[in-house]
């Protein structure tokens, strides 16, 4: 099935109930097939046809979903884009891309145009009438992959629609079921949460953002039962002081990416809901899960076992860990415009994740590390060769190397190892100054916490530098380190 056909199925079954509940709005299932109707033949009015890629860059709004949807249904390739980007990685993603038009709003209309995207102005039409094949793309997501910059994971419109009724599977709806999501729209999440309550029939309930303070009392209010969250969010609720009506909620499953061992049990205690693991990639969809009803693992770190259609195994030698690799549907059509890339990651028939791990004695997986060239900052992956290009490009840098510094609460931040050229101090303000360049440049998150200046570096026969040089596990990596203030994210 492809995404439109299973919208218009979603409609036709469930009316006018509550599809989509924003702060200041509700979407009814019929309203919105009606409204991205009408978007995608604007679109079509516009120029936009079947295989051309369409940019959305907007807040937790209505009009996301209801864009993202109606260029779907123009036949269109919806390309994801994160609000917070600025001139550097969002040039990177509309240019790689082939962006044709935008959707936006007025805040980020100026940086799209500058990167010379037209932003589409009208909005009402009358929705085209095209073919679309569920092994058609639906979208290019932006994911770090294994090296290099962000690369466009395509995706048909079957990996969304299996991914979707995979999950619906997993958490077994029930008629007043409610789920509930605060990350943004632009990242995977939202996206198959939001194709998950069409293939179950329940209302998705969209926060504006995540807020530690206010997304239990967000739940109780939307009377949530069914939720997702990921990167540092446990943490932070957990760090939220206790409340009286913590256990007053309607919570009956939180599924959970990178669940904190030592607190899984605290936080079930807590709020009174059970924390189940899932493990998976852009590239490849869900590829582990834990039941809702398996409580053996709490406190484990185990991430489960693969959903139908998947298989998933470890190549471990002497009881190492090893690569996770993953083969199955669904999965995507490769990396846009990278076919080495492509190559690489399909090695022998399987998807080589980057991601290292072991099977435990009831044939659980668990995580055990990384071998990509990226660092995972809470619910963020960073390119590390994105950042360290951006950096090198600052007149007193000669070369620069982006490595993870271990972190309690978000896991892992991004330190900056920097040669100087001849002239410029090893100082404060240099590092300032080289920062502020990559501010104008980069999303914040993707902002060096911590730099230090060395003299030179080791180079590998391709002339890369080698990292292992520079992670010491047996010292603090933020000694000798000049920190830098960075806003304290929500995600």
């Amino acid at each position: 099935m492809t995404i439109p056909a299973l919208l218009r199925q979603a409609a036709r079954l469930h009316k006018d109930r509550p599809f989509l509940i924003f702060p200041d709005r509700t979407l009814g299932f019929a309203e919105v097939d009606e409204r991205t109707d009408q978007l995608a033949g604007a679109l079509a009015d516009h120029g936009v046809r079947p295989g051309d890629r369409v940019a959305i860059m907007l807040d937790n709004v209505p009009g996301w979903p209801i864009g993202w949807l109606a260029a779907l249904k123009a036949g269109a390739i919806t390309v994801p884009v994160n609000a917070r980007y600025r001139s550097a990685d969002l040039a990177h993603v509309l240019r790689d891309s082939g962006a044709v038009v935008a959707l936006t709003s007025p805040d980020y209309a100026p940086f799209i145009r500058e990167v010379g995207v037209p932003v589409l102005e009208e909005r009402a039409g009358k929705a085209p009438e095209v073919s679309i094949d569920p092994w058609d793309i639906a979208t290019f997501s932006y994911t770090s992959g294994t090296t290099g910059f962000p690369k466009a994971c395509m995706l048909p419109h079957d990996y969304w629609t299996r991914t979707a009724e995979i999950m619906a599977e997993h958490v077994g709806f029930r008629e007043d079921d409610v789920v509930m999501v605060a990350q943004p729209f632009s990242y995977m999440d939202p996206q198959w949460m939001a194709l998950m309550c069409l293939v179950a029939g329940v209302p998705l309930v969209v926060l504006p953002r995540f807020s530690a303070s206010g997304f239990w009392p967000a739940a109780r209010r939307h009377g949530a039962t069914v939720t997702y969250v990921l990167g540092t969010m446990p943490t932070l609720l957990f760090k939220q002081p206790p409340h009286e009506l913590d256990r007053d909620n309607r919570m009956r499953l939180v599924m959970c990416s990178g669940i904190p061992a030592k607190l899984h049990a605290a936080l079930e205690e807590r709020w009174d809901a059970p924390w189940r693991e899932l493990y998976g990639s852009t590239e490849s969809g869900s590829d582990l899960l834990v039941r809702p009803d398996d409580e053996r693992t709490v406190g484990t770190g185990a991430m489960g076992c693969a959903p139908p259609g998947k298989e998933v195994k470890v190549l471990a030698e002497d009881g190492q860990p090893g690569e996770i690799v993953v083969r199955g549907t669904p999965m995507m059509r490769g990396y846009w415009n990278h076919p080495d890339a492509t190559a690489h990651a399909f090695r022998d028939g399987w998807f080589h994740t980057g991601d290292l791990g072991f099977r435990d004695e009831h044939g659980y997986i668990h995580h055990a590390g990384r071998l990509k060239d990226m660092v995972r900052r809470g619910g963020e992956n960073i390119s590390c060769a994105e950042v360290e290009t951006v950096l090198a490009q600052h007149p007193a840098v000669r070369a620069a190397a982006l490595v993870p510094v271990p972190d309690d609460l978000w896991g892992e931040l991004p330190k900056a190892f920097i040669q100087l050229n001849p002239g410029h101090d090893a100082d404060r303000t240099t590092a300032a100054e080289v920062i502020a360049h990559a501010r104008e440049r980069l999303a914040r998150f993707k902002i060096p916490a911590f730099v230090e200046f060395v003299t030179g570096f080791s180079y590998t026969p391709s002339q890369r530098i080698e990292k292992r040089h520079l992670l010491h596990p047996e010292r603090d990596q933020r000694a000798g380190s000049i920190a830098i203030e960075t806003p304290r994210e929500t995600t």
